[in-house]
């Protein structure tokens, strides 16, 4: 073999260019041969584009000209490439691990198992429930509390629990500069969260005297939390969240500027609390987003440059959660940490895979604090500074999901500010209107849930935990991905308790298995995900059940559908299904396909079969 010199190494530049012309009309092969005849040009493209919330699109390819102005370095204004010119690349972001239960024996031995394995702060979720106030010093005894950073959630009660922690830093002898974390002070999403605005203004001005004190005496110490993860949990979209959340910023940065403090001084004493879904791409962008946004709300407020970026703190989302095989909850909370790390939060909350069942149990602890150990210390997902920076789809998505934030939050300031759009309903409206629109995709397995809506298995054992604390309730709901398949698995289950079986259909594969494979798997799929037993072995009569489904080929269908589906008839069948595209097939009742409203079929199927 012939070695060319270093300088004749034949790289790109010895290939000619290639247009997007010529390579959408590569697509536009491609297409064909699938079956599909799109038009020329854009369309042939527009064809592989997926739709997004928000009016986004994900298009299939990418090249400079899609890229937006240069996002410029980290650790400058607009903060898009990270708040630190350093990034994470020293020591890491800040892991963060959640504490809910109520007991302060068990809260302190949790804590101290996370510190001394891994974890860099902690979250206590205080009052309303979970860990008594006044358990605090019981709960954090043998906590180094000058290098544990602290993030206290006590709803209502924030201004109490600053006190209880001021008090334990003075019993234990915690220089004031050495004490770090944020007191969780949050009005506006206590409002979110119950619905009830008669004690916003007292709770605002306790904020405002809290980020006094923490600015003159505590300077490690931020006193408000401003918390879009009740945005997020009620179904917003990704746009909705980061609006509302700057929308509560610039009311709190209003009320502290107002009560006296340089508006430097106020944008430091605040840290935002932003939700990591299992949608990488997406979660990268929404972090770098938000930075930007408010690097733009910081300027027009006259804050310098060196004030100005955002503190972020990124929790894996509760709406992706599932109660039915919570396993998969650990791969979702793995990419989800990624994606936040990578956006440049500065502290991660992964929360544990049985979150949706209960008070998370040692192991869950355990795997939720390693997720982050592995990608930090063997993955080494910190040692570059923003590295999807620079790719053209996340700068563009990037650049698109800023503009909608904004757009929604300029609709909020117009309504008179986060308060009155709260309180007049129109978060509650919008919110509720993006999540119906996502509930005709999730029925419809459009967005598909792993372990539930596909791929579901009625043997598995379900996780027996504690229960957790009754969460804040009265203002906007909470919401899961996995909610209406969660329910109708919930009347399986009852049925298999009273009966000792679970509601059954019978598939009956027409012709060899290279004809029905494809249908009766997609069939057994999706009855398993209402909690429907397909039964595939011996003939109809059987079964034990009068519902069945013919799967098959279209050409068999041409040929036996009716015949076969009248037999069936015949035989004491009460409803026939068909796995396949709809059609006119004399006997068949409903039909089964790809895009079908699953949640609707499968209710109506438990509802024939007497499945309360």
């Amino acid at each position: 073999m012939t070695v060319l010199p270093d300088d004749r190494l034949p790289l790109a530049s010895e290939f000619p260019d290639a247009t997007r012309e010529q390579w959408q009309r590569l697509v536009e092969g491609v297409l064909r041969k699938s079956g599909s005849q799109p038009a020329s040009g854009e369309q042939a493209e527009d064809a592989l584009t997926t739709q997004l919330q928000d009016g986004l699109r994900a298009r299939p390819l990418y090249t400079a000209q899609d890229a937006p102005a240069d996002a410029g370095f980290p650790g400058f204004p607009p903060f898009v490439r990270g708040g630190r010119p350093q990034g994470a690349t020293v020591s890491g972001w800040d892991v963060r691990q959640l504490h809910a239960d109520p007991d302060p024996r068990r809260t302190n031995e949790a804590v101290l198992a996370d510190l001394e394995n891994g974890a860099t702060s902690l979250w206590l979720a205080l009052g309303s429930g979970r860990l008594p106030l006044a358990a605090l010093p019981d709960a954090l005894d043998g906590v180094y509390l000058d290098l544990a950073a602290l993030a206290l959630d006590a709803a209502a009660e924030f201004a109490p629990a600053a006190e209880q922690l001021f008090a334990l830093l003075t019993a234990r002898d915690v220089p004031a500069d050495a004490a770090s974390g944020t007191l969780g002070a949050d009005p506006l999403g206590l409002l979110a969260r119950t619905g009830d605005d008669d004690p916003t203004d007292t709770l605002l001005a306790d904020a405002t005297t809290l980020a006094a004190r923490c600015a003159q005496t505590y300077p490690g110490l931020r006193a408000l939390t401003v918390d879009a993860l009740p945005y997020h949990e009620a179904g917003a979209s990704p746009a909705q969240e980061l609006g509302c959340a700057l929308a509560t910023g610039v009311a709190y940065l209003r009320a502290l500027t107002a009560a006296g403090l340089p508006v430097d001084t106020a944008a430091g004493q605040l840290e935002f609390r932003l939700a990591a879904t299992g949608d990488q791409f997406l979660t990268i962008a929404k972090f770098r987003a938000a930075r930007r946004l408010w690097a733009r709300v910081a300027e027009v407020s006259g804050v310098a440059p060196e004030a100005s970026a955002q503190r972020q703190h990124a929790v894996t989302s509760r709406v992706m959660m599932t109660a039915r095989d919570p396993w998969v909850n650990m791969l979702r909370t793995t990419v989800a940490c990624l994606a936040a790390g990578v956006g440049g939060a500065d502290a991660v909350t992964v929360l544990p895979f049985d979150e949706a069942v209960g008070l998370p149990d040692a192991f869950a602890r355990r795997i939720a604090r390693n997720t982050q150990s592995i990608l930090l210390e063997e993955s080494h997902l910190a040692r570059v500074i923003d590295p999807a920076g620079g790719s053209w789809y996340v700068e563009r998505l990037t650049d698109e999901l800023a503009h909608a934030a904004w757009a929604w939050f300029q609709e909020i300031e117009a309504a008179g500010g986060q308060r009155a759009a709260l309180t007049s309903g129109l978060v509650a409206e919008q919110t509720a209107a993006t999540w119906a629109e996502r509930s005709k995709a999730l029925a419809k397995r459009r967005e598909p849930v792993t372990g539930v809506s596909e791929f579901p298995n009625l043997a598995e054992k379900a996780l027996v935990r504690e229960p957790a604390p009754a969460p804040l309730s009265g203002g906007l709901p909470r919401v899961r991905r996995d909610e209406a398949f969660e329910a109708l698995r919930a009347r399986s289950d009852a049925h298999l308790a009273v009966t000792g079986a679970r509601p059954r259909v019978h598939l009956a594969a027409i012709g060899p298995a290279a004809a029905h494979t494809a249908r009766l798997t997609f069939a057994a799929n999706l009855f398993r995900a209402g909690g429907i037993e397909p039964v595939t072995e011996g003939g109809f009569e059987a079964s034990g059940t009068d519902q069945v489904c013919l799967c098959s080929s279209d050409a068999l269908y041409a040929e036996q559908a009716e015949p076969l589906a009248r037999d069936l008839r015949a035989a004491g069948a009460e409803h026939v299904y068909l796995a396949g595209p709809a059609g006119q097939y004399a006997g068949v009742d409903s039909y089964l396909f790809g895009g079908c409203d699953a949640v609707a079929v499968l209710s109506a199927a438990l509802d024939r079969m007497g499945v309360s």
